[in-house]
């Protein structure tokens, strides 16, 4: 029977830091179009929020399972209570703020332990396991600021740069089994961590032509990389900038 590429009926994806925000979204609407949705976070409050979301937007049939990404014991876990899947969505990680001359090195650690080794190595434990199904789709949540200048944004911007200079590599040595390795580089999106900076939240409005991003626009973004739709699609990143000059 013909299956329409544009949608995820039959998968599996494992969505992490989908207690709220972004990865909320992506783990809803992902649900919403016929995925079995496996999901992470630090907050069993918060995961079982999405769960109901994702419950009321599917049949149902979903995980949640509570882990702190940064603990190499904890990714077992996740892995196993995970089992063979279709495709990953790296949306967990933090937002970090230091001027350079401040910054120091326990800082900049926590930043990578959070935004880089974490899916790094979760990716790692995937593969040596043998749990990603062939064609499976790898996406990680990047940002701008990989790609511009903003003051105070070192350690947050270095972080997501690592992160896309990885996926390129990864997309090459995952292609033999036709799976694929992609980025979302979203500008401001509009989330609960944003908006506790309401003034910040406006002044970036402005800056965009088309508005500042929503999580559900992310959320589509990553839908696309997930499904068939996109199956030739591997090694790059795809800007959801909403048209904000970059100089």
């Amino acid at each position: 029977m013909f299956q329409h590429p544009f949608q995820l009926r039959g998968k599996t994806i494992l969505v992490t830091g989908a207690s709220s925000g972004i990865g909320r979204a992506i783990a809803v609407e992902c649900a919403r179009v016929g995925a079995r949705v496996v999901i992470s976070g630090r907050s069993p409050e918060r995961l079982q929020q999405t769960m109901a979301l994702m419950d009321a937007a599917s049949s149902g049939g979903h995980v949640a399972c509570e882990g702190d990404l940064t603990d190499m014991a904890q990714l077992d876990m996740l892995v196993a209570a995970a089992g063979e899947v279709d495709g990953v969505v790296h949306a967990a990680g933090i937002s970090s703020l230091s001027p350079m001359r401040m910054l120091r090195e326990s800082f900049m650690q926590n930043t990578l332990n959070n935004n880089f080794m974490a899916p790094l190595m979760l990716t790692q434990k995937f593969l040596f396991k043998k749990s990603l199904r062939n064609n499976a789709s790898i996406v990680f949540l990047s940002s701008i600021a990989a790609h511009t200048g903003t003051v105070g944004l070192s350690p947050y911007a270095a972080s997501k740069a690592a992160l896309e200079g990885m996926m390129r590599c990864l997309a090459l040595e995952i292609a033999p089994r036709g799976m694929r390795a992609n980025a979302l580089v979203p500008g401001t999106v509009d989330t609960p961590m944003v908006r506790a900076a309401p003034d910040l939240l406006e002044a970036q409005a402005r800056m965009y032509p088309l508005g500042v991003g929503k999580p559900e626009d992310v959320a589509y973004a990553a839908i696309y990389l997930l499904c068939d739709a996109s199956r030739k699609v591997t090694g790059t990143q795809l800007h959801l900038d909403g048209g904000i000059p970059w100089t």
